[in-house]
């Protein structure tokens, strides 16, 4: 036999944040994007050298 579960409706949450909060969030996310895309500029770097490179035989 399978089991019949009853789904709920989706639940909203409210919260409350301060201004100063946000901009500190803010920061804090456009500070790991920049840092999401140097990691992701020094992965391509290596690979697309190493591509581009002439091989030596």
């Amino acid at each position: 036999m399978s089991t019949v579960q009853m789904t709920r409706p989706p639940q909203t949450l409210y919260v409350t944040i301060r201004r100063d909060e946000l901009r500190q969030l803010k920061d804090e996310r456009d500070q790991l994007l920049m840092q999401v895309a140097q990691l992701q500029m020094q992965l391509q770097g290596p690979s697309s050298v190493a591509l581009t490179a002439p091989a030596h035989s």
